[in-house]
């Protein structure tokens, strides 16, 4: 019999709710808190690679959980063999791919016999708990897809560059970050790291017999990979990297040639450094980086690298770039590999033109990394196409410090043609720009950003004209690097993101603009 509620009784429910969640979360803060207390780093399990190549691997189920392991398994050299009455049509798609063998006949004991590993994959927990038990009655490791509390062993996800293999688990606790990781790893090694390990496995005996102390073998396999025979190998130049391992066997103990890398740090942030930069910065002895790259790209440097500040922000040169020249020189030459780590690209205003000049009269081995350079990350960031159909057909990248005398530089009359000008290092040239241009004939009304700490946390995005960027008092106490866009194409940026120029004050917090602000700036 139901029995009606009294009204009294009829307000709780929700609120109950509200408390039952709230003290689920505490819960969960509480076993977060119990574990920091109590966990410790020992693993509970061990990471271990099984053989399979010339043996069986066995494959239990014909459904998606299957073919995912088909696929994974795929990659390895083992024999697959599957079992099951039917398959869904991808798996046997995946089947065909990787060459497995399909019995199509109900699990029997006599299809592990000779099996390596065995992974089953059915639609029930009972089907696949009797082939974990057939598995261990025959003392073959077994794996039941999903069904940790079944399986002798986890399968990690893994980084594929055969014959380096890595390998990352979570043991199950958090999937998610398990594949991150792998995404994270997938960038930082070299597509042609295998090609790179068999090539030195190919040498190993010839090193054996040549060299019998095993200081002079390891002092060899170091020059061998931080050196010519690696890098070659890895461009996919074999007989470069031959003759190059042939030189450093015939002359294991000859000085090591230092070199520097003139390497673009980007904007700021850490996520746009290129996978090349970053392995250079991995592998660097000495690093000499611009006062402009922040301490997170820096930070990404091997633990026991040298970093030196060589300054280099407007109006503030901790070093003079003779004395960063002859810095670098000096350190290569001690057999060291510098990076020297330059804001933006280094081939834009970043003076590389100097230190390639003074490498080149030192005969140092050099190289350079582009970088992602500010006004191509600025524009990103606002939404402002640099070039745009029917409004700008080019862009021009210029500092405004050539703005003296009584002619325009030539970048002044490709903006009074239509392009979109990029200023670097514009604050405190801003007014003059401005007011140079508007005398020249551009339209006051001609819309203007100012970008400020492009890539970085702090950014700011002013947006106005050029008849607001005339009226600003240039802020000789603020550090941050501004960047001036100039040009129809400009009012193609996302307002939504941006302050405006006329109202905004030094240091304000980035706010966004309403409708009406959008119309008035438009």
């Amino acid at each position: 019999m139901f029995q009606r509620h009294k009204p009294s009784q009829k307000t709780e429910p929700s609120h109950k709710t509200e408390i039952g969640s709230a003290n689920a979360k505490d819960d969960a803060c509480k076993r977060v808190g119990s574990f920091e207390a109590t966990a410790n780093e020992r693993l509970d399990v061990f990471p271990a690679f099984f053989k399979t190549k010339g043996r069986t691997v066995v494959i239990v189920g014909g459904g998606e959980e299957a073919a995912s392991k088909i696929r994974l398994l795929g990659e390895t050299s083992a024999a697959l063999r599957v079992i099951a009455e039917t398959v869904e049509p991808s798996t046997r798609t995946v089947m065909e791919a990787s060459g497995a063998e399909w019995v199509a006949e109900p699990f029997a004991f006599e299809h592990i016999a000779d099996a390596a590993l065995v992974f089953t994959a059915q639609e029930t927990e009972e089907a696949d708990a009797l082939v974990v038990e057939a598995a261990r009655m025959v003392g073959v490791p077994v794996n039941a897809v999903d069904r940790p509390h079944l399986c002798d062993f986890i399968t990690p996800s893994f980084v594929n560059r055969a014959p380096v293999v890595v390998a990352i688990s979570t043991n199950g606790t958090a999937p998610v970050l398990a594949r991150r990781l792998k995404a994270t790893i997938e960038r930082l090694l070299h597509p042609r790291l295998g090609k790179l390990a068999r090539f030195a496995d190919a040498f190993r005996p010839a090193v054996a017999r040549v060299l019998s102390n095993g200081r002079d073998r390891r002092l060899f396999w170091e020059r061998f990979f931080d050196g010519p025979p690696a890098k070659a190998a890895l461009e996919g130049n074999m007989e470069a990297a031959c003759e190059a391992s042939r030189t450093f066997l015939t002359e294991p103990k000859r000085e090591a040639k230092g070199s520097v890398a003139l390497v673009g740090a980007g904007p700021g942030s850490e996520d746009l450094l290129t996978l090349r930069a970053h392995r250079l910065l991995q592998n660097a002895d000495v690093v000499l980086h611009d006062a402009l790259v922040p301490a997170e790209v820096v930070r990404l440097a091997r633990r026991d690298a040298s970093i030196v500040s060589v300054g280099k922000r407007k109006g503030c040169h901790s070093k003079s770039q003779e004395e960063i020249n002859r810095l670098m020189v000096d350190t290569a030459a001690e057999g060291l590999k510098v990076v020297r780590l330059k804001a933006g690209d280094p081939m834009v205003f970043g003076r590389a033109g100097e230190e390639i000049a003074a490498l080149r009269n030192a005969n140092i081995a050099y190289e350079i990394v582009p970088g992602v350079t500010a006004a191509l990350a600025g524009a990103a960031e606002a939404e402002i196409p640099l070039t745009l159909r029917g409004t700008a057909s080019s862009a021009v990248f210029t500092t405004g410090h050539d703005l003296k005398g009584d002619h325009l530089p030539d970048w002044a009359g490709l903006a009074l043609q239509g392009a979109t000008v990029s200023v670097y290092m514009g604050r405190t040239v801003a007014k003059t720009v401005a007011s140079r241009l508007v005398d020249a004939g551009l339209s006051d009304a001609t819309p203007v950003a100012v970008l400020e700490n492009v890539g970085r946390s702090d950014a700011r995005r002013l947006v106005g004209t050029l008849r607001d960027l005339e009226a600003q008092t240039p802020d000789s106490n603020s550090t941050a690097a501004a960047l001036i866009m100039i040009g129809e194409a400009v009012a193609s940026a996302n307002l939504s993101r941006c302050e405006l120029l006329s109202s905004a004050k030094a240091e304000q917090p980035t706010t966004n603009l309403s409708q009406t602000q959008l119309g008035e700036v438009a």
